[in-house]
């Protein structure tokens, strides 16, 4: 258990503005990361193996993709238990996002509502960040997802271009490697989950990962982030362009190809009223947890069991984390729980999970 409780940190982050808190705390955790005094923050990893998409990932609760976009602090977020982490999402030049201010907390209803829209430093210090992190050489190391998108000044008709220069980077580094094509923050970029725009993409991306698996001698399994926002006909649509890559001729998923549902939501129906609803962005925590876990759920019946699926949205305790195992994901993230509970969320998920599994399922 970390020395210091997050309950104390809280209010001390919640009194400030919500990015300088942010990058406040990610300069701490990069500076604190290789010292003694990565005790403060540090939680014990539970063990509860799982193996997806043939990899073996420590235990089922991982960090979601945007609090640490540079992968900056990689080491810092593995000492907090997590069965993995995703960081990034990373564009192939820097960019600085949105005009500030872009980030908001509604505390009465334990959420965020953020427009950043892809802020990084670009691929080249995004790699530098991801090839000096010590992670791998702990034992029984969590996994890494890598997370890649366009740049905002690229063209949606050649969004291509830049996801297949970022996996070329990030390939040879990455347990897996997620496209992002649901952030609502990149003008049009939500439209590559329409069924053309998304079938060229995947192909485009299939046959550059043949030749990055034969360059370097692995296949890596790439997952689809998805919005929340989507009616049953768009997840169905989905779904059938993801099984036209992720399955084999008979039918049966070839771990190549993954899921996960879901990115945050446009809707402000569970927040109507409360100060800073109105601000553009995507909306992530509790309110999410029932718009996401309904994708989930439709999802899974429609890619069918054994198709690697990942959950995320609206986590903010251990329940909504099994939650989303009993809505049919494979794996959970957690991203704004992290913010509003602090590390201890992490430990307490991946326990409850475990228990889960090990339930009758005929008790669950």
């Amino acid at each position: 258990m970390s020395l210091l409780p997050y309950a104390f940190a809280r209010p001390l982050l919640f009194g400030l503005d919500p990015e300088t808190a942010h990058d406040l705390t990610l300069a701490g955790l990069t500076r604190l990361q290789h010292s003694p005094l990565s005790c403060l923050y540090a939680e014990p990893r539970v063990s509860d193996p799982f193996t997806l998409a043939g990899l073996h990932f420590p235990n089922r609760v991982g960090l979601a993709a945007g609090l640490d976009k540079n992968a900056g602090c990689i080491d810092a977020l593995a000492a907090m238990g997590f069965g993995f982490v995703e960081v990034g999402t990373v564009t192939p030049l820097g960019q600085s996002g949105n005009p500030k201010p872009r980030l908001f907390r509604l505390p009465q209803a334990r959420a965020l509502i953020n427009r950043l829209g892809f802020n990084n430093q670009g691929l080249p210090v995004f790699l530098s960040n991801v090839q000096r992190a010590r992670f791998r050489s702990q034992p029984q190391p969590m996994l890494l997802g890598l997370n890649i998108g366009k740049n905002a000044s690229t063209p949606i008709e050649r969004a291509s271009e830049d996801y297949l220069h970022c996996l070329d980077g990030v390939y040879p580094h990455a347990d897996y490697v997620t496209l992002n094509v649901s952030s609502p923050n990149t003008q049009n970029l939500r439209s590559l989950q329409s069924d053309a725009a998304l079938d060229a993409l995947l192909g485009a991306v299939s046959e550059r990962r043949e030749w990055l698996a034969q360059r370097w001698g692995r296949r890596i399994p790439i997952f689809l982030k998805i919005a929340p926002d989507l009616d049953d006909g768009q997840i169905d649509a989905i779904a059938t362009t993801l099984l036209r890559y992720g399955a084999d001729s008979d039918g049966q998923a070839n771990q190549a190809w993954g899921a996960i549902a879901t990115n945050t939501t446009l809707s402000r129906n569970a927040v109507a009223g409360l100060p800073h609803a109105q601000e553009a962005g995507g909306l992530s925590g509790a309110p999410l947890l029932k718009a996401s876990n309904r994708v989930l759920r439709h999802l899974r019946s429609s890619l069918g069991l054994g198709f690697p699926l990942i959950g995320v949205g609206g986590v903010m305790s251990a329940a909504d984390a099994c939650s989303k195992i009993e809505a049919g994901a494979d794996l959970v993230q957690i991203y704004t729980g992290l913010i509003y509970q602090g590390p201890a969320l992490v430990r307490q998920a991946a326990q409850a999970i475990g228990a889960l599994r090990r339930l009758p399922h005929a008790l669950r």
